[in-house]
């Protein structure tokens, strides 16, 4: 009986020890409460001691936590409608503050979505469409980040990060912005078309014109050359007929004759004439 009573009182201060530690990793923090009021606040990993059944623990992590939001429409300051996706990077930094003021992570991505949209809608409405898309983005992030993060210390939250996923036109406008790419591209392309037929006019024009010039050079030196051929000709018939004037006689009456018969041919000629000379004393 002793030993039985013994071992129910050993289970029994067994039982009250592991319910009065507790653990705090590295990377959790802790809010010790009593009946709903704070009374210990853990940051740093260790073992500790907490009244069992009385004390309530509230775990908190110290890691980097990620608020994602669901796009939403921004009116930007040249009054054009952005269809916004950003996402964030958060964490807790006082456990005791933000038990106090949102008690659960929970209500803390609800009050972030709040926040952040607000000071986004904020601050990007002071900015034209095309600095938000090309060359103004980084900063605006870095002052919603820093402007987010003053709104939430009062939670004790720390904003670690805010930026933009992506940043559309709604689907109307990005229809109407590629109808009137299209249309610009097809302009450009039909400008190009209409200066490459120009270039090639003119590409023709002057090809043809160098055409006539060089045909007309080659005729004028073609007839030059065959001006001086025809003169040296003149003068080698020159001395040949001064060297022997009847066999001159007789061989241009054979090439007029070659140069007249041709096939079947049937050729009248005078009896005095020297080609019917030439022919009667052949035969």
């Amino acid at each position: 009986m002793i030993k039985r009573f013994g071992l129910l009182i050993g289970i029994i201060v067994v039982f009250l020890l592991a319910n009065s530690i507790y653990v705090v990793p590295e990377t959790q923090q802790v809010v010790v409460t009593e009946f709903g009021k704070p009374v210990q606040v853990q940051t740093e990993p260790g073992l500790y001691l907490k009244k069992p059944f009385i004390n309530k623990l509230n775990v908190f992590s110290t890691k980097a936590l990620d608020y994602d939001s669901s796009p939403y429409n921004i009116y930007t300051a040249d009054k054009k409608s952005l269809r916004v996706d950003n996402y964030a990077k958060w964490r807790i930094v006082d456990p005791l503050l933000f038990l106090q003021s949102l008690r659960t992570e929970t209500s803390a991505q609800s009050r972030l979505d709040d926040i952040i949209y607000s000071i986004l809608r904020e601050e990007l409405g002071r900015y034209d469409f095309v600095n938000i898309i090309r060359r103004d983005r980084s900063s605006i992030m870095e002052k919603v980040t820093h402007n987010a993060n003053l709104a939430m210390q009062e939670y004790g939250i720390e904003i670690i990060d805010v930026r933009i996923k992506r940043a559309d036109l709604p689907e109307e406008n990005e229809r109407a912005v590629f109808n009137r790419m299209i249309s610009e591209r097809e302009r450009i392309a039909s400008r190009y078309l209409s200066e490459g037929d120009e270039e090639a006019l003119k590409i023709t024009a002057e090809a043809d014109r160098q055409v006539v010039e060089l045909l007309a050079q080659a005729y004028r030196e073609a007839e030059m050359v065959k001006a001086e051929g025809d003169q040296i000709a003149a003068q080698i018939y020159n001395k040949a007929y001064s060297k022997d004037p009847a066999f001159y006689q007789f061989y241009m009456a054979l090439n007029t004759l070659k140069e007249t018969m041709s096939g079947e041919t049937t050729l009248f000629l005078p009896h005095d004439s020297d080609l019917a000379k030439y022919l009667l004393q052949i035969r």
